[in-house]
């Protein structure tokens, strides 16, 4: 860590830290977004509704291979800026080695378990007559490009650990821009459809994960992607699952979550499922800045919870405000011009009017998703492993009884309502728990002030 990533950890001023640290991987998660919209505007210029389903129904699929991304980038990362603060710089290459060679090897496991299981797998998402080829060429070409998958949502955990939010922001830019590049090229030039969509999802991740391993190898003091500083010891396995294993299952849960919103869907039609996706990519952008904002001040809630938990408790309260502000603008502006939005993917008057509703209902719960992603971080950052379980469980155990009870009483509206009631009982138990690990640091954060 060179001495200004640990002035923005240690000494410069709350907003100026978070700012630093936030605003890199709010672009980062932004770009992501552009990219996911343009990814279905590409397929959307040819006027297939059973290609823009697949790319609905196989949201589930790439979270699944997400969560093993963060299973061991998370649980690593956290663990990484602890020990930063802590000053034991040679566990954070065993840590560093130990997260590069594991993801590789989860994505190695999910090819050998995947593909044999190819068309259950398939069947399983949802698809229909019409979407089943397209769904599996999808499948086909993510699960064999999954370890590099796996790889960058790792090591873009890693490299933000130790303060490097700038080389985080560049990798994930890089992996969009690459991946839109692509996209035009396999659309517009070799009318490759949604296989050549998969595989530039594939090849930009491989491209970026090369990136941050190079940032690894040769330009951070602290971090290595060396086999010879790899270690799996009890210590290190302990601290990077005791948080790993709640953001795999969270992000299980969402993409269980997914998969049984789209079973629902279904039920209405390929339109209704091809709506959601249009809508859900849009809300993503500002959920993903928020998520931005969240994620990149969890190295600096990690580190503060060792070195200075006065500090900490800034940071936490500055990132709520700004939490607040961004809904209520990401609000206003959607509410205004959500049909134009709809209108740019489709010019079906029934997927613009299901769309468009879509996007009014599930903004209501923005600034909810908002603070509990904060919850979760905070969490996260200090080790709290039984809070940050239950923070990965509570929405999808909460949603999917609600989702049988909304259907049937309210049909296709109950099934769009029951996200925002999930949501909101997740926001509340969240609170309830940071209130309780407030109340526990409360002596030392008083003496602290004293």
């Amino acid at each position: 860590m060179d001495a200004e990533n640990l002035y923005y950890f240690e000494k410069a001023p709350v907003a100026k830290a978070v700012a630093h640290f936030a605003v890199p991987m709010m672009l980062g998660t932004s770009m992501n977004v552009i990219y996911s919209i343009l990814n279905a505007y590409f397929l959307g210029t040819l006027h297939n509704t059973a290609m823009l389903t697949t790319l609905a129904l196989t949201l589930p699929l790439f979270a699944i291979i997400m969560a093993l991304g963060n299973l061991i980038g998370m649980g690593s990362g956290t663990f990484i800026s602890r020990l930063l603060g802590e000053k034991r710089y040679d566990d954070v290459k065993h840590v560093s080695s130990f997260a590069f060679y594991s993801s590789l090897v989860l994505g190695l496991i999910l090819i050998a378990v995947g593909l044999p299981l190819i068309d259950l797998i398939v069947h399983g998402l949802g698809a229909t007559p019409d979407s089943f080829g397209f769904t599996k060429d999808y499948v086909t070409v993510m699960l064999i490009g999954s370890p590099f998958v796996v790889l960058f949502f790792t090591l873009e955990n890693i490299v933000r650990s130790e303060g490097a939010a700038i080389t985080s922001m560049i990798g994930m830019i890089l992996s969009v821009v690459v991946n839109i590049i692509l996209d035009a090229l396999v659309i517009f030039v070799f009318q490759w459809d949604v296989i050549g969509v998969a595989s530039a999802t594939v090849i930009s991740n491989l491209v970026a994960s090369v990136y941050y391993a190079f940032h690894m190898g040769y330009k951070s003091q602290f971090l290595t992607v060396s086999v010879k500083w790899f270690k799996a010891t009890k210590d290190i396995l302990g601290n990077v699952f005791k948080i790993g294993v709640p953001v795999f299952i969270m992000s299980i849960f969402l993409g269980a979550m997914s998969l049984i919103f789209n079973h629902f869907l279904v039920e209405y039609g390929d339109s209704a499922v091809a709506a959601y996706g249009i809508s859900s990519r849009l809300l993503q952008f500002p959920e993903f800045i928020l998520m931005g904002l969240c994620e990149g001040v969890v190295p600096l809630i990690a580190f503060s919870f060792t070195a200075d938990k006065l500090r900490m408790k800034h940071t936490i309260g500055f990132t709520s405000k700004a939490i607040v502000v961004l809904a209520a603008v990401f609000g206003i502006v959607v509410y205004l011009i959500s049909d134009h939005l709809i209108g740019l993917f489709t010019n079906d008057p029934q997927l613009i009017e299901m769309g468009s509703y879509i996007l009014h209902v599930t903004f209501l719960s923005l600034f909810i998703t908002g603070m509990t992603t904060l919850f979760t971080g905070i969490f996260q950052a200090t080790a709290q492993g039984t809070a940050a379980f239950i923070m990965s469980i509570i929405q999808g155990i909460t949603l999917i009884p609600v989702l049988y009870i909304a259907n049937h009483m309210n049909g296709f509206h109950g099934v769009v309502w029951s996200l925002v009631i999930a949501d909101a009982v997740a926001f509340l138990v969240g609170a309830v728990m940071l209130y309780v690990l407030r109340n526990k640091l409360k002596p030392e954060l008083d003496s602290l002030v004293q």
